[in-house]
């Protein structure tokens, strides 16, 4: 796990990481200052649903998911689904404020300030990623995610087709603006709903 400053949502953001082994294979190669020999991998983003953290995928899916990563030498990060904090609006209920952030940049009083998890998918992740680990592909990178993620990965990659090499989604919310999650959650994040 990694814990960050976020300029996007103003809070520590926290996201889970896997990185294959032949990226530790290469660093140790890399002593030599062979910059020929570099490796670099892509990336899967795994967006999760509603109630969950960045540690739902690699609980329950993890040992699967991470050894068929390692076989393929393919990096997974799992982003938390909000922003989290004592200054973050919530309120009592599992579909609206914190572990409900529908991936979304809010635009509505109280959640604007944080809510900008848009951003921090698209654009604060991929540089942080890069940045800090220079292993990671972030110009070969896929989306995918379930329920409130799978809309999260659908939504991110048609905005921008060109960013995202690939997109899918486990049993996504598909028409969010049709049904009471996504009712309440556009109309208290978004202006006009």
């Amino acid at each position: 796990r990694v814990k960050h400053e976020s300029s996007s949502t103003k809070t520590d953001m926290t996201f889970g990481l896997f990185l294959p082994s032949i990226l530790d294979r290469s660093a140790a190669d890399d002593d030599d200052g062979d910059d020929s020999a570099k490796v670099v991998v892509p990336v899967l983003f795994w967006l999760s649903g509603l109630t969950c953290d960045d540690t739902n995928f690699a609980m329950k899916a993890g040992s699967r998911a991470f050894d068929m990563a390692e076989k393929q030498n393919i990096a997974i990060v799992m982003p938390d689904t909000s922003p989290r904090g004592s200054d973050v609006p919530n309120v009592d209920t599992y579909d609206l404020g914190i572990g409900a952030g529908f991936y979304l940049n809010a635009t509505k009083a109280p959640y604007a300030t944080h809510y900008h998890m848009l951003s921090y998918i698209t654009l604060e992740l991929p540089t942080y990623l890069s940045t800090n680990f220079p292993g990671i592909d972030t110009s070969l990178k896929s989306i995918t995610g379930h329920s409130m993620g799978g809309h999260g990965a659908l939504t991110i990659a048609f905005r921008d087709p060109p960013s995202w090499t690939s997109v899918s989604a486990f049993a996504p919310i598909c028409h969010p603006t049709r049904c009471p999650w996504g009712e309440k959650a556009f109309g208290a994040y978004l202006d006009g709903g």
